[in-house]
């Protein structure tokens, strides 16, 4: 059995398929934890849900911003933008069952890999979270996202304050802080205050913030965390830190990340996407 984390799809089904060709993946053997971003700017995302809901407990999929997008889209709690490419899936004859299942998706996983945690987030972790604290509060969302009030949720998703946590928190505030940690977030200040128009790699940091795992004292400096979202931050691979978003869509690579749960051995498999798509989130 061979376990694989990836990173950012985006609707690139043909490199997902050319990826998971490549390490001979099977569903009734293999598991796939995807990290984010199934859907959007790529040519076939509609290809990639239904591959994925197809895997069964062979792929555990996390939710990013571009799959909430989509489900904020769908909900009509916001308009498409004009660099969605998310109407194959919106106009589907299965739209229904995708949608569902996309619903039911993680904002967080946790495994145990040796005698350290491995924490699973699409973009970020706020560095005054630990990871029982940022389990809890993932599924904070999720109970959200699955229940009779997605639609509330949704609408109030979007935003960029509060900028930082405070577990005083309640209702939307509370909700969108931890959305916006999870699935936005690249860079912060010391304090865990969140800056959401950067998108350079990790050198060009706005005065005054830093890569949030770079924040000293960060709690969950005693896992392993692995995102995707920041193509530009492309392939990190620390013992404390693992980032697998390389750009298959903006034309670079998609990348899955074999590893053991007894040890720290992997190995970074990559494939070339041919995406057309300008740089950019």
């Amino acid at each position: 059995m061979a376990l694989y984390m990836i990173g950012d799809v985006q609707g690139c089904d043909s490199a997902l398929q050319h990826l998971l060709d490549t390490v001979n993946f099977s569903p009734s053997r293999d598991t796939l934890y995807l990290l984010g971003d199934l859907v959007n700017r790529g040519p076939d995302s509609a290809g990639v849900l239904r591959r994925l809901m197809g895997y069964g407990d062979g792929a555990r999929c996390l939710l990013g911003n571009h799959d909430l997008n989509l489900l904020a889209v769908a909900q009509g709690t916001r308009k498409l933008h004009r660099k969605d490419t998310l109407d194959a899936v919106l106009q589907a004859p299965d739209r229904s069952a995708m949608l569902q299942w996309l619903r039911h998706q993680k904002m967080a996983m946790l495994l145990k890999r040796g005698d350290k945690p491995l924490l699973m987030v699409h973009a970020g972790v706020l560095p005054t979270w630990t990871v029982d604290q940022t389990m809890a509060l993932a599924h904070e969302v999720e109970t959200e996202l699955q229940g009779d009030r997605a639609a509330i949720f949704l609408h109030g998703m979007y935003g960029n304050t509060p900028t930082g946590w405070s577990d005083s928190l309640a209702g939307t505030d509370r909700l969108r802080v931890i959305v916006n940690a999870l699935t936005r977030l690249r860079f912060c200040t010391a304090q865990g205050e969140m800056e959401f128009e950067t998108t350079e790699g990790a050198g060009g940091a706005p005065a005054g913030y830093m890569p949030w795992f770079d924040v000293p004292g960060r709690k969950t400096a005693d896992a392993a965390v692995a995102f995707g979202h920041w193509s530009t931050l492309g392939w990190m691979g620390r013992k404390d830190l693992l980032s697998l978003d390389t750009g298959c869509v903006w034309g670079g690579c998609l990348s899955a990340l074999q590893f053991n749960l007894q040890d720290d051995s992997q190995e970074l498999i990559q494939v070339k996407c041919q995406a057309a798509q300008q740089p950019g989130k």
